[in-house]
């Protein structure tokens, strides 16, 4: 199984490699830029090399970037709008200097505008930054969990958007982020129908555009719309519900990458060590023996 976490870049990105060794990660997902602002610093190529290079030799594979925070691809207002485009495009740049083969996109909300005019305004966003870069990083979708004016909810939506930015020619660029966390909140039965969760999956936005997985519990029951993180097994979902998960072929191979809290219950090597046990894999040598709080 390929698990890990989002990591911090905290003094420079090539340390999000030495900080994913040290928990045990076979993935990872970052933010290649403090993700509650605009602007960004050039990576220069001393660090991207070093990234690079940190990397193959740790073997973890894939990186996940993550776009920040503020952008929203179907803003109805211009100047927000154009911005975000332009995040968009320079996050594609950013991944193809540091070889980062996924970038997980919140899918933004219409702020009143309505559906019609968000999806859009996405659309047309996701087709210009696709259109005009020559990075080979895969756009991933990431679906939402209802909340008020947000697109995405539903697989029938994802299946949508993947159509209208592509033609229905399902370009390699562009695929879908579950997370576990939001599908359920959004009203999707993980804690006792995972199976026909998947099952809905590949039968709508097809299970080979399916590449990552944001693997989260819910603070909020089904069909809440709260997107509200927990700790593995701790929320909702339960610890049925991610055995159920785990079990699952068309999922436990793809890089699952934990969003969960960090608190006084567990942490996040203590996340990563309840999937392997509820998945009933061994742990990675770098993690076996160890006894971590909640886990």
């Amino acid at each position: 199984m390929k698990v890990g976490v989002h990591v911090s870049i905290k003094d420079s990105i090539d340390l999000s490699v030495d900080r994913a060794i040290s928990m045990g990660c076979s993935t990872f997902q970052i933010f290649t830029r403090s993700p509650r602002g605009w602007s960004a610093p050039t990576i220069s190529k001393g660090v991207a090399s070093s990234f690079s290079e940190k990397l193959k030799k740790s073997g973890i594979s894939p990186v996940v970037d993550h776009m920040p925070y503020l952008p929203n691809l179907a803003s109805g207002s211009e100047e927000p709008y154009q911005k975000s485009l332009e995040t968009l495009k320079e996050e594609l740049a950013r991944c193809q200097q540091l070889e980062i083969p996924y970038l997980v996109t919140h899918l933004g909300s219409h702020l009143g505008t309505g559906n019609d005019k968000g999806y859009k305004r996405l659309e047309a966003a996701l087709g210009e930054a696709l259109d005009s870069s020559t990075s080979k990083t895969t756009i991933l979708l990431e679906n939402t969990a209802g909340q008020k004016n947000s697109l995405g909810t539903t697989f029938e939506d994802i299946r949508s958007i993947m159509d209208n930015v592509c033609g229905g020619k399902g370009r390699p660029d562009l695929g879908f982020c579950l997370d576990t966390c939001h599908a359920f909140a959004g009203g999707y039965d993980l804690r006792t129908k995972a199976g026909e969760v998947f099952d809905e999956i590949e039968s709508t936005i097809g299970i080979e555009h399916l590449r990552v997985v944001h693997l989260n519990d819910s603070k909020g029951d089904l069909g809440s719309h709260l997107d509200r993180h927990e700790h593995i097994g701790l929320g909702m979902i339960g610890v049925e519900g991610f055995r159920s998960i785990l079990s699952d072929k068309r999922v436990n191979s793809l890089p699952l990458i934990l969003e969960t809290p960090v608190d006084s219950k567990r942490d996040d090597v203590g996340n990563i060590m309840k999937v392997y046990e509820l998945a009933g894999k061994d742990l990675p040598p770098v993690l076996a023996g160890k006894n971590v709080q909640g886990h």
